[in-house]
């Protein structure tokens, strides 16, 4: 039988949590991983999405529970979810993280009397998703002998196990009290029952093996009074209430406070094996919904800058900082020192902070050399491949130069800069670890001469990103800013999708990591209030053409139809004259660089391991 590597946890209150933690490290092998999780109800008239309002504070409450259970044996993370119903969410967190084990905390009673557990608890050990333990673990300390109660229920043999994985753990020994009726038959056969009994003879952690006849509650009572711990299998009939599982665990919650156990497997016999039911897909609008509640995240929630230092060393990442710039004089000296003082000398978050320039004709590339800050002109990266105009090939090209295991990008003609535009992109990627890819939002004042507006920034994302995502990638339709130059990822999952050379590149790296790693590995955070310099309408219109023929191009790959043949790449631009107006005709075609992992200079800079680790800090 294989160790349990992953447990569930659902937690309705953080503040009790601990004991439950702890039997969850029990059971873990050194490196396993522990999933607390919360979910958070969301009523059915309502969309699922205004979860966001109140998932940052669970998360909190999850984090700082977290802080309080520093054991470094096992890897606890955090979760939390939104659904319509409690077991619902904790159904599809255990599928979705292919959990071993699911470890429901019971108070140790309920109030209903066609209840057993609960109503939650009841519903999901009619069909557990994973192998299943019901517990009431007030007090884990000093556990030394372990009761393990059988009558030849088919989930005996799990029990068994868990047993001993405890009496691993804590150093204890396990007795064995064999519960007899008269003219009752064993749950599996008697031939079976008696085979599975001789077994107890020989395991390494069964020190007593007990025999009773008769009613087994006031002799499990009994016999409980020289134990720390009890273990039941559950009974072999579907329903809750069966003769073991019902009134004997009834008998015993009430008569002792030890720590309890009751455990279960999806199917008989079929132990520590993950049954992958089918269901029904969920409508993509609730998809949507979902994801941008427990997705959706607030700089905020990672103001604390050293913690984040501490989960980068404790994980071994490195990070770096890219800085895509074309003549920012005005701005790129202050966004420069805003982030060396804060995220490099203050608190060593970044580990490199990199200019790749395009080619300024100002003071840009002389601010950031006498600030300390390496700089590159990315038609000098990878020359033999030559270079195109535009911010995705400088985006794609800085891959090659930067080191670190995370990147971070960030505009440099931002006039509101502080540091949380890159400490809010990189939280999610350091404290979730299924997340590849985040994205800045912020709100964006539009400024006109003469005039401040407080929204109406953003009229591309709005007027063009955004329908057409919800036209033809609804699956990220709740992507708030999927043009916003704010954003960061794994290295492993940005170096696996191409790179468009100019402003199509946001959104195409948007839906190809979308396609590579799916809708969850993608975030958002809110970065507040982004303040820069507002486009005219002229650049905007060239920006739109652009973007539509990134979508045309992802379309024609996902079905198949071949468009852009006969759609136009030169756009007519209308040009005012002094009198009268012109047209004018450019071209404006993005390019398509491929994932940078396939370039063999790429693959032999990190082949022979060049990274951070091994390069001065500048």
């Amino acid at each position: 039988m294989d160790p349990v590597k992953k447990i569930l946890i659902p937690l309705v209150d953080p503040t009790h949590a601990l004991p439950y933690l702890k039997l969850g490290t029990a059971l873990l092998p050194p490196e396993g991983k522990l999933l607390a999780l919360r979910v958070v109800e969301i009523p059915e008239e309502e969309s699922l999405s205004i979860g966001a309002e109140t998932t940052p504070i669970y998360r909190a409450a999850l984090e700082d529970l977290a802080s309080q259970f520093p054991d470094e044996r096992v890897e606890l993370r955090t979760l939390v979810r939104v659904s319509r119903y409690l077991r619902e969410g904790i159904i599809d967190t255990a599928r979705e993280e292919a959990c071993d084990l699911l470890l429901l905390p019971w108070k140790g009673y309920t109030i209903s009397d066609e209840k057993l557990f609960g109503a939650t608890i009841d519903s999901l050990l009619e069909q557990p998703p994973c192998n299943t333990i019901v517990a009431r673990a007030p007090v884990l300390s000093d556990c030394k002998r372990i009761l393990f109660p059988v009558r030849g229920g088919p989930y005996a043999e799990f029990a068994l196990e868990i047993a001993s994985a405890l009496a691993v753990s804590f150093g204890a020994e396990v007795t064995v009290l064999h519960c007899e009726q008269q003219g009752s038959t064993p749950a599996f056969g008697d031939r079976t029952y008696r085979s599975f009994l001789r077994r107890f003879q020989s395991h390494a952690r069964v020190k007593r093996l007990l025999t009773v006849h008769g009613d087994p509650k006031n002799a499990i009572i009994e016999e409980a009074k020289r134990h720390d711990m009890l273990i039941v299998g559950a009974g072999a009939s579907p329903e809750p209430r069966t003769f073991f599982l019902g009134p004997v665990v009834e008998h015993i919650a009430h008569e002792t406070q030890k720590p309890l156990l009751v455990v279960k497997t999806p199917q008989p016999f079929a132990t520590w094996l993950r049954t992958d039911l089918l269901d029904e897909p969920k409508p993509v609008s609730e998809r949507v919904d979902k994801w941008f509640a427990e997705n959706t995240f607030h700089r905020k929630e990672f103001d604390n800058i050293k913690k984040l230092v501490e989960l980068k060393e404790k994980q071994g990442l490195t990070i770096s900082l890219g800085l895509p710039a074309l003549n920012e004089a005005e701005t790129v000296g202050n966004i420069i020192r805003t982030f060396k003082a804060k995220l490099v000398d203050e608190i060593p978050l970044l580990d490199e902070i990199v200019l790749i320039d395009s080619g300024s004709t100002d003071d840009t590339v002389s601010i950031a050399k006498d600030l300390g800050i390496p700089v590159y002109v990315h038609p000098q990266i990878l020359p033999n491949y030559g270079s195109y105009r535009g911010k995705g090939e400088a985006l794609w090209k800085s891959l090659h130069v930067l080191r670190g295991d995370l990147i971070a990008w960030i505009d440099t003609d931002i006039k509101n800069i502080y540091p949380g535009f890159v400490y809010g992109i990189l939280g999610p990627l350091l404290m979730k670890p299924e997340i590849q890819y985040v994205k800045g939002f912020y709100r964006r004042p539009l400024r006109v001469p003469g005039r401040d507006y407080a929204e109406g920034g953003g009229r591309v994302t709005e007027l063009t990103a955004r329908p057409f995502l919800n036209l033809f990638f609804p699956e990220l339709s709740g992507i708030i800013q999927p043009l916003a130059g704010e954003y960061g990822g794994r290295r492993q999952a940005l170096e696996r999708v191409p790179f468009f050379t100019g402003y199509g590149v946001e959104t195409g790296l948007l839906i190809d990591l979308f396609n590579q790693f799916g809708l969850r590995a993608i975030a958002q955070v809110d970065l507040e209030e982004r303040i820069h310099r507002n486009q005219p309408l002229s650049a905007l219109s060239q920006m739109s053409f652009a973007i539509i023929q990134v979508f045309i191009q992802r379309l024609e790959e996902k079905s198949r139809i071949r468009l852009l043949e006969e759609v136009n790449q030169s756009m007519k631009l209308i040009k005012h004259r002094q009198t009268t107006y012109a047209l004018e005709v450019k071209e404006i075609r993005d390019r398509e660089r491929p994932p940078m992992i396939s370039i063999p200079e790429y693959q032999a800079m990190r082949k022979e391991g060049c990274s951070l680790k091994t390069v001065p800090v500048h």
